[in-house]
């Protein structure tokens, strides 16, 4: 039987420790080699493109020649604004890719010695980064379709006699929510989020060329997709594969996806469910990279996504909107 990669010397290329004892200089150099790997490391200024840049000695900021603009090596970045040092932020890239179901903020805050609220919103930072590389995703070829739901958790009564049958809507939270995934298979994922199963079809019809075979489950609402695909159906009633229509790999993700749930972060708030889909989505997809090539993918996506628009100060409104 062979050795599972994760088990591998492999998929081992990253030391937390090494991260960790890295100098403040050494962690500056770290992000601006990531940042601006294009141009050897050399800074490139944010505003206006120029590779004239002056670097101050007494401080770690630049000035371009161009347009006389200051900018540091996080200017613009998903980490503006920044009160962490780098090397902690390394160090919860670290900490944050070297977990295959994810990590829960109350672990990176410890790890971190910061507040949950801190490591939260760094986690959140993080996950807005690794997904947005399928923002403009299309799929074709082979691609299974198949839906699970999450959240909402109902609690049974105490006594036997006092249950309800918590399948039916009108015995449930109204909070939970059904994630439905698209997977080429051995190729790329793409996870939406939405109320019902039948709500996807647009989205599948749009994200999933036209000429693709497309596998799904019995479920009725994927009839539809025979009129725009070549579709493939298994009754998992009766079966999981039948010849070589079936949603193995869907489920896979799905798999991964629930035990995020479940053993790590325990509750997924609906409207972060998204998220959350997407970041074990991405996992997924890059299974088979070794924790250090992990590292460099986060950093580097972190480092050239802008200003987070929904995390950069979310502390803030979510008090002044309880205040």
């Amino acid at each position: 039987m062979s050795q599972h990669f994760l088990l591998s010397a492999k998929a081992r290329t990253l030391s937390l420790a090494k991260v960790m004892r890295l100098s403040d200089e050494e962690a500056f150099q770290t992000f601006k080699a990531i940042r601006w790997a294009a141009n050897e490391g050399n800074p490139i200024c944010p505003r206006c493109g120029c590779l004239a840049v002056y670097e101050y000695r007494t401080r770690r900021i630049f000035k371009c020649k161009g347009c006389n603009a200051q900018f540091s090596v996080t200017t613009d970045t998903i980490f503006a604004s920044r009160k962490l040092p780098i090397r902690d932020l390394l160090a919860a890239i670290a900490i944050f890719v070297n977990g295959a179901k994810g990590i829960s903020a109350l672990q990176l805050s410890r790890d971190l010695d910061v507040q949950y609220k801190t490591a939260f919103v760094l986690a959140h930072k993080l996950r807005e980064a690794m997904g947005a590389e399928m923002d403009a995703r299309t799929l074709s070829g082979q691609v299974e379709i198949d839906g699970a739901y999450f959240g909402g958790y109902v609690k049974p009564e105490n006594r036997k006699e006092d249950r309800k049958d918590r399948r039916l809507r009108e015995n449930q939270s109204g909070k939970r929510r059904v994630v439905v995934v698209m997977r080429e298979r051995n190729g790329k994922t793409l996870p939406f989020v939405f109320d019902g199963e039948d709500e996807a079809l647009p989205t599948i019809a749009q994200r999933v060329k036209a000429g693709s075979t497309v596998y799904a489950d019995e479920a009725s609402c994927w009839d539809a997709l025979h009129a725009r695909f070549a579709a493939k159906r298994v009754n998992h009633s009766v079966a999981f594969k039948d010849e070589d229509a079936c949603t193995n790999q869907a489920e896979s993700y799905f798999s991964r996806l629930r035990r995020a749930e479940i053993g790590t972060h325990h509750h997924i708030s609906g409207k972060y469910l998204s998220a959350y889909a997407r970041e074990m989505a991405w996992r997924e997809d890059y299974r088979r990279r070794s924790n250090g090539g992990l590292y460099l993918m986060v950093a580097a996506a972190s480092l050239a996504h802008p200003v987070s628009r929904q995390w950069k100060g979310y502390w803030q409104r979510t008090s002044a909107s309880h205040g």
